[in-house]
């Protein structure tokens, strides 16, 4: 009995290894490639330039009316042109 218990472990053994190896080189794949998205992400892409264009085309001089940029906006102020709370 032992001798077909060792027969078995001995063919066994190297299906084991390899099975082990397979899954520790899909662990390591995919480690890897959540790393390259990880840093991917953070990779700068292309600027919508729009917005500072037309952030650039406002025009909010405190010198060209007497008003807060706040007060301009709609927003709530008191006599000195700052944000009123509460």
């Amino acid at each position: 009995m032992y001798e077909e218990v060792s027969q078995l472990l001995k063919e066994a053994k190297p299906l084991y290894l390899a099975r082990k190896r397979r899954n520790n080189q899909i662990k390591t794949v995919l480690a890897m490639l959540v790393c390259i998205i990880g840093i991917g992400s953070f990779y700068p892409r292309d600027i919508d330039y729009s917005f500072y264009a037309n952030y650039a085309q406002d025009n909010w001089y405190v010198s060209e009316t007497n008003t807060s940029v706040i007060e301009n906006m709609g927003l709530p102020t008191d006599e000195y042109g700052l944000l009123m709370v509460g």
